[in-house]
């Protein structure tokens, strides 16, 4: 296979686009999927400020050196979950590569907060991961808004979202098909949440760190064995094999006519969120849902 831009052999073929790429055009495939996707949602632009949630996989570092690179105003926050065997590993690859690339970094430990994760799963019986998003929600919106960043960035690449639309329209959970996109704006307590890898497939993230040597934290997390997320995955990965382009085309069509439907509908009928007694965060109960953790693990809410 030759490469579809310059027509030198290729290094990697893309299906869903109906193309290979060389190394160097690869990246700048790369970079134009990630400039078009920030510029059709309309995302930030160099003016704003950017907290970027980066976990050590290879998506948030994927991200992260691609905006740098792109002279965004880039800082990195980092929640370590005080996984034992884990989290420190993952923190150490995020550290390492923030200095590397010169990007400032924040670091949150939920052990200092009083959450650490393994705790929060052998005293709350709920699914860990969804109680585990949670407190990471928390956490980099808090941090957004407490240090005055004008946008709060995420890894989620086009597999993330897709999967997520699945689960979500399984149920047909109105609530979060209502808001799940590309782009939340800031309102109601939240900051503006964006996530720039939306076009970009797990696969393309992977290529991306392989040419440009990004060293990432591999292991599965050890509390996600037999997640629905995972086999949701699996099943839209099989779809996209037989018929490729179909997630990006699944999801832009859903941000088309699916999401102003939800979002209406939400607008209308949704619960209005207040802040918390405790904390003051943005909720539709008297409670957060970190601060009902805190609760039922004898913790002070946060500062």
């Amino acid at each position: 296979m030759k490469c579809s831009r310059c027509k030198e052999p290729a290094q990697i073929a893309l299906p869903s686009h109906h193309a290979g790429f060389c190394e160097p055009c690869f990246l700048e495939f790369f970079r134009r999927q990630l400039e078009r996707g920030i510029r059709k949602q309309k995302l930030f632009d160099h003016s704003d400020s950017l907290l970027l949630a980066i976990s050590g996989g290879k998506d948030s570092l994927a991200l992260a050196r691609e905006l740098k690179a792109m002279e965004y105003d880039v800082t990195g926050l980092h929640v370590d979950l005080g996984i034992p065997g884990s989290s420190e590993k993952a923190r150490a690859v995020v550290e390492a590569f923030c200095q590397a690339h010169d990007i400032p970094l924040v670091v949150v430990a939920l052990e200092e907060e009083g959450i650490p994760i393994p705790e929060v799963k052998r005293r709350i019986h709920r699914p860990i991961c969804s109680v585990c998003g949670k407190v990471k929600r928390y956490y980099f919106n808090k941090l957004a808004q407490d240090r005055g960043f004008t946008v709060l960035a995420t890894g989620h690449n086009l597999d993330d979202e897709v999967a997520r639309l699945f689960a979500n329209t399984l149920r047909w959970d109105a609530a979060y098909l209502s808001d799940q996109g590309p782009l939340l704006p800031a309102e109601g307590g939240f900051a503006r949440k964006v996530k720039p890898l939306w076009r970009i497939s797990e696969y393309e993230t992977a290529a991306y760190c392989f040419f440009t040597g990004i060293e990432y934290h591999m292991a599965a997390c050890p509390y996600s064995q037999g997640a629905s997320f995972t086999r949701h995955k699996k099943l839209l990965a099989d779809l996209e094999e037989a018929s490729p382009g179909q997630k990006l085309s699944f999801y832009q069509s859903f941000l088309e006519f699916g999401r102003p439907a939800f979002a209406a509908s939400e607008a209308e009928h949704g619960p209005e969120l207040t802040p918390c007694a405790q904390c003051g965060y943005p909720t539709s109960a008297e409670l957060c849902g970190v601060c009902r953790v805190r609760d039922a693990l004898g913790q002070e809410p946060a500062a």
